[in-house]
């Protein structure tokens, strides 16, 4: 997603007001003394992030618009410690998601489309994960990704831990979708994903290390959801820190707390404990669609916060309607 600096005029002096007023309502999180800082001057839109399998405490992230690139960032130090660019594919248009399957491969989704179907085909780039850590240009394979009931906008990708599944949630202010991929993505052909569930406005998702729970963010909150035979089950809040532009999500390696990252130079990336703030809901026995769509069903649990992410959300929703006003004008 684009961020502030795209928008001018007017519009933009109106978008910086309403943006300073959401961060001045936004209390400093108790989180602030644990997860890390990304130092990286080249990482300036961190879309995606995702737990390394093969290097415990490292997260791979990438910029949404940029070369086929992506960066290996050490949470001891907040340091980029390996970029890896991608041979054997185009150049990306709008890469939103990042996931690890248990194949070994470091699955990226060049899924975005802030025309909301402007595209009638989007790709995904895997690559295997290196064995050790340093600059390098790999080969990458290329698939080419289709969604059965029309091309759409979409910054969330999952890769399954054990059936290597790929998803994707959709991303609309009225409600997405969580599309299903093949059982095996071909290289050859088109890869059709197909509808399976209703999700609220999403931004980034991840899979639980043992599969058994999907979490879907949002600008302001986060919701998890049962996973059960390959679909949504009982869904429950999730304690999610307010961030300037939230936009990504994933697990530690250890299953033990969620990594919330944000889009911006010098972003910070905030680790939160999973604990009794993130269980299930008593009587919620079915997805919710609008659980990540509000400040407080899925927020950090207070009613100061409450009221803190009711005014976030007025603010957030007033800038997105005037991006896409903007966007739909050009």
């Amino acid at each position: 997603m684009r961020s502030l600096p795209y928008v001018t005029g007017a519009a933009g002096a109106v978008a910086a007001s309403l943006a300073v007023l959401v961060l001045a309502a936004v209390p400093a999180s108790a989180d602030d003394d644990s997860g890390f800082t990304i130092k990286d001057p080249r990482i300036t839109e961190s879309s995606g992030l995702a737990a390394s399998r093969a290097h415990p405490g490292v997260y791979w992230t990438h910029n949404d618009q940029d070369e086929p690139r992506v960066f290996a960032v050490d949470s001891r130090t907040g340091e980029t410690v390996a970029t890896i660019t991608f041979s054997g594919v185009g150049k990306p248009r709008d890469m939103e998601a990042i996931s690890v399957g248990p194949d070994g491969k470091v699955y990226v989704g060049d899924i975005g489309d802030n025309l909301n179907g402007s595209w009638d085909h989007v790709w995904i780039y895997a690559f295997p994960e290196p064995k050790a850590l340093k600059d390098m240009t790999v080969r990458a394979t290329q698939y080419i990704v289709k969604y059965e009931d029309g091309a759409r906008n979409a910054e969330a990708l999952m890769v399954h831990p054990t059936t290597g599944r790929v998803y994707i949630a959709s991303k609309n202010e009225d409600g997405g979708g969580l599309y299903e991929g093949p059982a095996k993505l071909t290289s050859s052909g088109t890869n059709t994903f197909r509808r399976i569930g209703e999700v609220p406005w999403v931004t980034d998702g991840a899979f639980s290390p043992d599969g058994r729970e999907l979490v879907l963010r949002s600008y302001f909150s986060a919701r998890g959801y049962e996973w059960k035979n390959g679909r949504l089950g009982a869904d429950h809040r999730v304690k999610a820190p307010l961030q300037g532009q939230a936009e990504s999500v994933t697990y530690t390696l250890d299953g033990k707390a969620l990594m919330f990252g944000s889009e911006g130079e010098q972003s910070d990336v905030q680790r939160v404990a999973l604990g009794k703030e993130s269980s299930p809901d008593r009587g919620s026995t079915s997805p919710s669609k609008s659980g990540s769509s509000g400040g407080g069903s899925g927020g950090t649990g207070g009613t100061g916060n409450f009221t803190y992410g009711l005014i976030a959300l007025a603010g957030g929703t007033a800038l997105v309607l005037g991006f896409k006003r903007l966007l739909r004008r050009d």
